[in-house]
C-alpha cells in the first residue's frame, strides 16, 4: 500500500499511552466469545511470529510471490478450507464453509518492495532479485504485507477452532502485486468470480499496518485513501557522444525538464481544493558518462478523490512531454510514448460497516484506542477493485497500528508524526503486532459471522 497517514489532531500523545489487550468490558454472551478468541490468538503467538519473520525474510515482489503464496495455500489446506491457486499468477482463495450465514471475505496482500532493509534484525532480508529489464533491485517488506500474510493466517486457525460458534461462509484472499496496484484487478480479470467459483460476499475487509503505536485501529467511515495511476513517460531522442551534443537530440534534458514543469500541472492548473498529487519516482537513461542515450524514462504515479483532477493531470502530462518534445526538433512521429499501468479508484469505506466494526472494537480495546474519525489520506490501495462487478457489497479497510509503543512515544517528543513511513528503508512490525493484529482480524470477522450478528 503507499500509504501516507495523517494522525487525527490531538491524537498523538493519548495513543502513544495505549496499553495492549485490554481487558474486554463488552456486555453479553460476546464477552465469553472475545476472551476465547484471546486465548487462541496467545496461544498461536509463537507460531505465527514464526512465520511472520520468515515471510519477512523472504520477501518477494509483485507477481513472484510464488513462496508466500504456497505458504498461504498450505496453511489453509492444513485448516480445511477450499484452496485454489494460481489466480493471476499467485493469487491464492480459501473457502470454509460453515453453513447458512453470510459471506464474509478477507484479503491479506503479499508482495513487498524494491527496498533495501536498514534495520539490524535478526530476521531482516538482504534479498537481491534481478527483474525482468535486466536491473537488479533489493526487496524487503517495508509496507507491512508480511504482517498481513500472518494476521490472515492467524485470524483463519482461530476461525476454524470456534466452527461452532459462527455459521457462513469465509472466503480468505491472498492477492498478489497491491505495491504496483495491479493484482486485484488481474484477479478479477482471471475470473475470480466467475472462473474460480468464488461466492459473492455479503461483507469485504481489509487491513493495513500503520506507523501507529501496536494497539491502535482506525475505523473510518467514507473516503480514506485516494485513486491513483502508475504512468511511464519513454522520451525518445537521437543518441551521440557527449562531447558534440548539438549533433542529438537529448532525451535525458527532456525527461528533466519535464520532471520539473510536472509540478506546476498541479500548482498551476489544479485548484487547491482538490486533492493533487503528481510524484515522478524513477528517471532511467543511458549508462556511460560521455554518451547521450537515445531514450529516457519517467516512472509517475498521481494521487486523486475527483475524476475531473485525475484528467487533468494526464492531460498535462501528455501536454508538457509532447511540448518538450517539439521543443527539442523531435518529429510528430516521435513523441513521447505515454504507458498507463496500475490503476485504482479512491477508497471509500461504508459507513455502516466501519461504525459496526468499530463499535465492536471499541468495546473490545478500549474507545481510546479506536479512532473513528480520520481524514482522507494521499496513499492507495487497490483491495476493493476484488469485489470486480460486486460493488453494492459493504466493504471497509481497517488500520491497525505496528509501531512499538516506545518508539512511537519518542518520535511524537522529537517533534516527528510517526518513527518511520511505509516504503522507507526503516520500516519495522513491531513483533507485539503480531498478536494484536491477528487479535482485531479475528474479532471483526467474527463480529459479521456470529449467529446473533444480523
Amino acid at each position: 500500500m503507499k500509504y501516507m497517514l495523517r494522525a487525527a489532531a490531538g491524537a498523538t500523545a493519548m495513543l502513544a499511552a495505549m496499553p495492549l489487550f485490554s481487558a474486554p468490558v463488552m456486555a453479553g454472551p460476546a464477552a465469553a466469545e472475545i476472551d476465547r478468541i484471546d486465548r487462541l490468538v496467545m496461544a498461536d503467538s509463537d507460531r505465527l511470529t514464526a512465520i511472520f519473520k520468515d515471510i519477512h525474510q523472504n520477501p518477494e515482489l509483485a507477481f513472484a510471490e510464488t513462496r508466500t503464496a504456497g505458504i498461504v495455500a498450505r496453511e489453509l489446506q492444513a485448516l480445511g478450507f477450499e484452496v485454489q491457486t494460481g489466480i493471476a499468477e499467485t493469487g491464492v482463495v480459501g473457502i470454509l464453509r460453515n453453513g447458512d450465514g453470510p459471506v464474509v471475505m478477507y484479503r491479506a496482500d503479499m508482495d513487498a518492495n524494491a527496498v533495501a532493509e536498514a534495520n539490524d534484525l535478526p530476521y531482516k532480508s538482504t534479498v537481491r532479485v534481478t527483474r525482468d529489464d535486466g536491473t537488479e533491485a533489493p526487496v524487503a517488506h517495508m509496507c507491512g504485507h508480511d504482517a498481513h500474510v500472518t494476521w490472515m493466517l492467524g485470524m483463519a486457525r482461530a476461525m476454524t477452532q470456534m466452527k461452532e460458534a459462527w455459521s457462513g461462509t469465509l472466503v480468505l484472499v491472498g492477492q498478489p502485486a497491491e505495491e504496483p496496484i495491479t493484482g486485484a484487478q488481474a484477479m478479477i480479470d482471471a475470473g475470480m468470480y466467475e472462473t474460480h467459483g468464488v461466492p459473492k460476499p455479503d461483507y469485504f475487509i481489509g487491513i493495513h499496518t500503520a506507523p501507529l503505536p501496536v494497539g491502535t485501529v482506525v475505523s473510518a467511515p467514507g473516503p480514506l485513501m485516494a485513486g491513483t495511476d502508475q504512468v511511464d513517460i519513454l522520451f525518445k531522442g537521437i543518441g551521440g557522444h557527449g562531447s558534440m551534443p548539438q549533433m542529438t537530440k537529448d532525451p535525458v534534458l527532456m525527461a528533466a525538464l519535464a520532471v520539473v514543469e510536472f509540478q506546476a500541472i498541479v500548482s498551476r492548473t489544479v485548484t487547491p481544493q482538490e486533492t493533487a498529487v503528481l510524484t515522478v519516482g524513477s528517471i532511467q537513461a543511458g549508462s556511460d558518462n560521455n554518451v547521450i542515450p537515445a531514450t529516457a524514462l519517467l516512472k509517475a504515479n498521481l494521487r486523486w478523490y475527483s475524476e475531473a483532477t485525475r484528467q487533468q493531470m494526464l492531460r498535462g502530462i501528455k501536454s508538457v512531454s509532447e511540448g518538450l518534445a517539439r521543443t527539442y526538433g523531435m518529429p510528430e512521429d516521435q513523441m513521447p510514448d505515454i504507458t498507463m499501468k496500475g490503476s485504482s479508484t479512491p477508497l471509500v469505506n461504508d459507513a455502516d460497516l466501519s461504525a459496526r466494526l468499530g463499535g465492536t472494537l471499541s468495546d473490545v480495546l478500549g474507545e481510546d484506542a479506536v479512532i473513528q474519525s480520520f481524514p482522507p489520506a494521499t496513499g492507495s490501495e487497490d483491495v476493493h477493485l476484488l469485489l470486480g462487478p460486486h460493488t453494492d457489497v459493504p466493504f471497509t479497510l481497517l488500520v491497525v497500528g505496528v509501531a512499538d509503543p516506545a518508539a512511537y512515544r519518542q518520535a511524537v517528543s522529537e517533534g516527528k508524526q510517526f518513527p518511520f513511513s511505509a516504503h522507507n528503508p526503516n520500516f519495522m512490525v513491531d513483533l507485539k503486532a503480531i498478536p494484536e493484529g491477528t487479535r482485531v482480524a479475528t474479532i471483526s470477522v467474527f463480529d459479521l459471522m456470529r449467529p446473533e450478528a444480523p
